[in-house]
């Protein structure tokens, strides 16, 4: 038998590293963070425990790449999703409301990444994290930013500490009220996007004035603006 290819074995390798990831989005979230070890995410990838170590630094480097990836993959579903569009604002609608869905639906995960990343170790660099740079840097592109550079991190800092308020134990935002504060920063209509489940509604209802770019309603045309 002739040996794999370079192409192949990388392709193998990525899987495996696929599967770690995968497993642990899966673990943390069914019994949180500190109940999960190596290997158990190894045994539930059906991984070797030691490729986790060639991997990954530890734990935390684990978890960071692990939700990096699931970020950029509900971006990327999101950016993409029907009907196509070529609007800078519905793209970076879009993607303003992919990040504030994962709070609803992997709230678990979400709260444990924030948690991780505000240690003193901080932001992990890793190919996922990159990945979602990029989409994210490409969104505030496509939206009309005069300095993309600039202006990523600045919505990456928003994003994250919308993330945070939403997700603070005992004294959590409205998410219609931080929806309707990102969406005001950057003149978007209410009714782009794809509002998370808790954001239906008006922008009364969530405690915002509308004002212009924004609607009073889910559905309805843009305001005049004054």
């Amino acid at each position: 038998m002739s040996p794999r290819s370079a192409s192949v074995n990388e392709a193998m390798r990525q899987r495996s590293r696929e599967r770690l990831l995968q497993a642990t989005v899966e673990l943390v979230e069914e019994r949180g963070y500190e109940a999960t070890t190596l290997g158990d995410i190894s045994q539930r990838a059906g991984s070797a425990r030691g490729l986790v170590s060639y991997y990954f630094s530890g734990k935390r480097a684990l978890l960071q790449s692990a939700v990096h990836r699931l970020m950029n993959m509900e971006l990327q579903a999101a950016l993409e999703s029907e009907p196509p569009t070529d609007d800078g604002d519905e793209v970076l609608a879009r993607a303003i409301d992919a990040i504030l869905t994962l709070t609803q639906t992997h709230t678990t995960l979400m709260r444990t990444h924030m948690a991780s990343i505000l240690q003193e170790e901080g932001f992990i660099q890793c190919p996922e994290q990159q990945r979602l740079a990029q989409l994210l840097r490409s969104a505030v592109e496509r939206w009309g930013a005069e300095d993309p550079d600039e202006e990523y991190p600045l919505l990456r800092a928003l994003l994250m500490g919308a993330t945070v308020a939403l997700l603070l134990p005992g004294a959590p935002m409205p998410l219609a009220r931080l929806r309707a504060e990102l969406f005001q920063r950057y003149g978007l209509r209410w009714s782009a996007g794809r509002p998370p489940a808790g954001a239906v509604g008006t922008v009364q209802a969530a405690g915002a004035e509308p004002r212009a770019g924004l609607v009073a309603g889910v559905g309805l045309e843009p305001a005049a603006e004054v």
